[in-house]
């Protein structure tokens, strides 16, 4: 028997349990993979809070790495042994094995370890769209505001930022925070607890504002986001830690400046196999060669699960977080 999460009704951390579930044999175009570690995200709190809905009773999380130990027909070149981590639906990646289909997974190059993998395919593949796609107009010289920056995407997109040639402005609220974030490529740290975001943005671009706010923390941040841009400028809501985005207000935007704002999903960004390609290969070459260093700074077991999201919730944690199954 393996081990999974699951939850049977939506609401805070205690809806999580942990059960023994039975996982089967793969069937066509699928294969039974053993986690080694599966990724903790915030983006597994929304499913949980009912957020993005999905049909209950229904398994937790959304990216792990592992080996596939067997395999079912028509499973487009994966074999037994292989080394592989995902991203996505369905969910259930909080396991220690599971039956997934191939379209959904990556072949891990030899250079990156499983846990990194786990900790850094979602939360890579999101700073890759992010600085990639999202603004078309950015360029090297320009200068972004990132949101959270301490966190496990933050600190992967102000190192991938800089091999881009931007300057980055980060928000943390510590200074613990703030150390970690300068030394992942932030140029310069906003306090966004005791400072006026805004107001600190302006003085640092001299009254200009930036080219791209990437904000991952939603309701509470939009309005400074929306003043932080310069003329033209990008606003890129990437999550909703404290809520979602309200209402746009198109007159507003031409107010600010004539503004842009983008709601982008990961997986529109990966649906197509040429681009899902460009961005893993972009990940995995600069994971593995070492331009880029994934921190993961918290290490949780399949039963501590409940403890695991209140210390997500609560802004306990720094870099990446993982379960480790194997």
């Amino acid at each position: 028997m393996a081990k999974a999460v699951r939850f049977y009704e939506t609401g805070g951390p205690e809806v999580l349990r942990v059960e023994d579930v039975a996982v089967g044999d793969p069937g066509a175009g699928e294969v039974r993979v053993r986690h080694a570690a599966v990724g903790l995200n915030f983006a597994d709190t929304y499913f949980r809070q009912g957020y993005y809905p999905v049909p209950l009773p229904n398994g937790m999380g959304v990216e792990a790495a592992g080996v596939i130990e067997a395999v079912g027909p028509d499973t487009n070149g994966y074999k037994v042994g292989d080394r592989v981590t995902y991203t996505g639906s369905p969910l259930g990646a909080y396991s220690t094995e599971r039956v997934m289909p191939t379209g959904s997974l990556f072949k891990l190059p030899d250079g990156i370890e499983l846990e990194t993998a786990a900790a850094s395919t979602m939360r890579g593949l999101s700073a890759a769209y992010w600085l990639l796609k999202t603004n078309p107009w950015m360029k090297a010289g320009d200068t972004i505001l990132l949101h959270a920056a301490a966190g496990g995407v933050g600190l992967i997109a102000s190192q991938w930022a800089k091999l881009l040639g931007l300057r980055v402005i980060g928000t943390v609220s510590t200074e613990a925070k703030a150390e970690l974030a300068r030394a992942h490529g932030c140029d310069e740290i906003i306090y966004y607890r005791r400072e006026d975001v805004p107001a600190r943005v302006k003085e640092l671009t001299g009254g200009e504002g930036v080219t791209t706010v990437f904000d991952t923390v939603g309701k509470d941040t939009f309005v400074g986001s929306l003043k932080s841009l310069k003329r033209r400028g990008v606003l890129v809501g990437c999550g909703t830690a404290s809520g979602p985005f309200p209402p746009i207000d198109a007159l507003q935007m031409a107010i600010q400046g004539s503004v842009y704002f983008t709601r982008p999903a990961l997986a529109d960004y990966i649906a197509n196999p040429a681009e899902r390609a460009e961005l893993s290969n972009a990940l995995f070459d600069h994971v593995a060669n070492g331009h880029i260093k994934i921190e993961i700074n918290q290490r949780y077991e399949l039963d501590d699960a409940v403890q695991a999201h209140r210390d997500l919730e609560a802004g306990k944690t720094t870099g990446s977080s993982i379960f480790v199954t194997a």
